[in-house]
């Protein structure tokens, strides 16, 4: 209630609370870009601006998660035209600014494979790969998150899992 009321001590308790769950995430669906942190700045000031919108507090992770998800494809539609115009440098993912060196060997060399592929797709497709793929979330959620219909979401996925195949096939065939 004091977040909603505009206090700041509750409204800095909020950010500290939730920065980890913020900054990781804008990370992994940007792709490891030095941007994520503008990301997550952004994402807040939203959170924080819409709050008196948030229906159950209890919720407020999932809410600001969703934030996230739709700034980050904004950002990556912006992103992509921008380097098309010529106004931006294309972008690049180093995967191992984003696996854990702790992670198994079948799921760094998924990863590998999901990463080697993002800059290439669509921003939806690519929002949506690293949400199911890196993220581990259900269609549901997925789609809650992107504000978008499970069918959608289906066919989104079906076409990022269409192209990591192919690009993972290439890169056994080399």
């Amino acid at each position: 209630m004091a977040a909603r009321a505009g206090e700041a001590w509750a409204c800095e308790a909020l950010c500290r609370r939730h920065m980890r769950l913020v900054l990781g995430l804008s990370q992994r669906v940007l792709g490891g870009r030095e941007d994520a942190d503008d990301l997550a700045q952004d994402a807040f000031v939203e959170a924080l601006q819409c709050l008196g919108s948030l229906q159950n507090p209890q919720a407020f992770a999932g809410w600001l998660s969703s934030i996230v998800v739709r700034r980050a494809g904004k950002h990556l539609r912006r992103a992509r035209l921008l380097a098309r115009l010529g106004l931006r440098a294309p972008v690049h993912i180093d995967p191992n600014t984003l696996i854990s060196s702790n992670a198994p060997a079948d799921v760094v060399q998924e990863l590998r494979g999901v990463y080697s592929i993002l800059a290439s797709l669509p921003a939806e497709e690519q929002v949506a790969l690293v949400l199911r793929r890196v993220e581990g979330m259900e269609l549901l959620e997925i789609a809650e998150h992107m504000q978008l219909s499970v069918a959608t979401i289906k066919r989104r996925l079906s076409a990022a899992e269409a192209r990591l195949e192919r690009a993972l096939a290439g890169a056994v065939s080399r």
